[in-house]
């Protein structure tokens, strides 16, 4: 019977996966704000289902099953979020929260009518591929914003939705999915990019703009 933790270890260790194979110990105590030896202990119960291969000193990666785990995890997630945002009208910010404490009890059943509903949707309100009921998920590559250079024009086409500061500050800002830019200035040293966006220019810190992902429309 897998639990709450469990799962959220699954959906955390295949999310850094992206970054990183294996995933480390330092990595994962820096994401959950977790002693290493309380990670090591999840990692080894976790090794013990063969949800994980975990060997210490060198990381930890998802089995065939784990993976298949942390997929109906991230699933049921963006289902949520994106039926908080179209049905209900809750704000992208808001829904990342929400979706993390309802995924873990949503039945099979009201997750496949709130797909129904919804129009069997292929991504979140934050641009995320939604993985589908066999377990594949869409493999996109997009950019970072903060890393091309001047003269780029661009499509937003997924916000990373772990901080609502920076959904918040985008909504303010008037930027979202499909807002299209132009790169026009890059700060040298603090790594400021500037942009124009609707015949705006606008300025954003590089921590903004690491959250967000882009499709090249043009290359310089």
């Amino acid at each position: 019977m897998k639990t709450e933790a469990d799962e959220n270890y699954l959906k955390e260790i295949y999310a850094l996966q992206m970054e990183q194979t294996p995933v480390s110990t330092s990595s994962l105590a820096q994401r959950f704000g977790y002693s290493s030896a309380t990670i090591t202990g999840m990692l080894k119960k976790l090794a013990s289902l063969d949800w994980v291969v975990y060997k210490p000193y060198y990381g930890v990666t998802l089995t065939e099953t784990g993976t298949e785990i942390a997929l109906e995890v991230i699933r049921r997630h963006r289902l949520i979020e994106t039926f908080l945002v179209q049905a209900l009208n809750i704000p992208w910010d808001r829904v990342h929260q929400e979706a993390e404490r309802l995924e873990h009890s949503l039945s099979a059943y009201l997750e496949e009518r709130i797909d129904a509903h919804l129009g069997y949707p292929s991504f979140d309100p934050h641009g995320s591929p939604i993985p589908t009921t066999t377990g594949s998920i869409e493999s996109l590559v997009h950019n970072a914003l903060g890393g091309l250079p001047v003269g780029t024009m661009c499509e937003i086409v997924e916000v990373n939705d772990r901080d609502p500061r920076v959904l918040i500050y985008l909504d303010q800002l008037k930027l979202g999915l499909r807002s299209v830019l132009e790169i026009l200035h890059i700060e040298p040293i603090d790594g400021l990019v500037t942009i124009l966006a609707d015949g705006i220019k606008i300025t954003l810190g590089p921590a903004t703009a690491n959250q967000i992902f882009v499709r090249i429309i043009n290359a310089p």
